[in-house]
């Protein structure tokens, strides 16, 4: 069995802790405070684009994964490890929270386009800045589904704390507070994009090394197999199919972060007759 390295021992055993405090913790609290928000949503604050990276679980206990924690904790101890001993704590650490970073920034950036995609339809209200934050941060959910009469009863107080008209909004309108409500309320967890930053490492290091799925049994190359895997996110996240994980999964934030490890080791590759060479 392959021997656990030193800082991937440590990264699993924060996010254990993580995951617990996430349990423990009522009313989502330490979700709240430690998941990544959208960043037009009030619950976010600037320290969850690090701490998301630790989160695995929901907001409620009907939305608790122990699989999602399971799966990723498995990777990084078998992909992780190794690339560890090749690197060192130091690179390796370079590498995982660089990809975790690289994972938010192409899974915002993501969310962006779509959020100002919606905002045109609302454009020409000139809402206060304030006002629309508030009004997509409100929680319209009920049970699994978000629902457009929760939004407008709640949100017709905070117009009138604004003297906004409520009638400037007709029906298309509130379809983009709606669609926008939806982005805004959307938040990260997970250490998927640190992982599949990590795997792309392994695979430029390991190039040859046979890999296999638990669900596909078949010995493939692994540059071949985490290629494979980055290309079936992308198109998950483009097309919103979702073809092995749930259909929440943030999918481009496994392509951003497999991205950035991959660039980060074809940059030491390149240098390695100097200061920056990896092996």
């Amino acid at each position: 069995m392959m021997r656990i390295s030193e800082t991937v021992k440590h990264l699993i055993i924060i996010n254990v802790i993580m995951f617990i405090g996430t349990l423990t913790i009522a009313n989502g609290v330490f979700y709240g405070l430690f998941a990544m928000h959208f960043p037009e949503n009030l619950a976010f604050k600037p320290w969850q684009i690090i701490t998301h990276m630790f989160m695995h679980g929901g907001a409620d206990l009907a939305n608790f994964s122990i699989t999602h924690l399971l799966f990723n904790m498995f990777a990084l101890w078998m992909f992780g490890s190794p690339v560890e001993q090749v690197l060192g704590s130091k690179r390796f650490l370079f590498i995982y929270i660089s990809a975790g970073l690289g994972a938010v920034a192409l899974q915002v950036g993501y969310y962006y386009f779509d959020f100002y995609s919606a905002y045109k339809g609302i454009a020409d209200l000139n809402m206060d800045g304030e006002l629309l934050r508030k009004i997509v941060s409100i929680d319209a959910s009920e049970g699994q589904y978000i629902k457009g009469e929760i939004l407008s009863r709640q949100m017709m107080p905070i117009l009138d704390s604004y003297n906004f008209n409520p009638n400037l909004i007709d029906g298309n309108a509130f379809k983009s507070l709606f669609d926008m409500n939806i982005i805004a309320r959307s938040s990260m967890v997970g250490a998927s994009g640190c992982i599949m930053g990590v795997m792309a490492a392994f695979a430029m290091m390991n190039p040859n090394a046979e890999l296999m799925m638990i669900f596909l049994p078949i010995p493939i190359k692994a540059k071949y197999f985490i290629p494979g895997i980055i290309i079936l996110d992308l198109i998950s996240g483009v097309t919103g199919q979702s073809f092995f994980s749930p259909s929440n999964t943030a999918y481009m934030a496994h392509v951003g972060g497999a991205v950035t490890g991959f660039l980060i080791m074809w940059y030491w590759k390149k240098n390695q007759f100097n200061s920056n060479r990896w092996n």
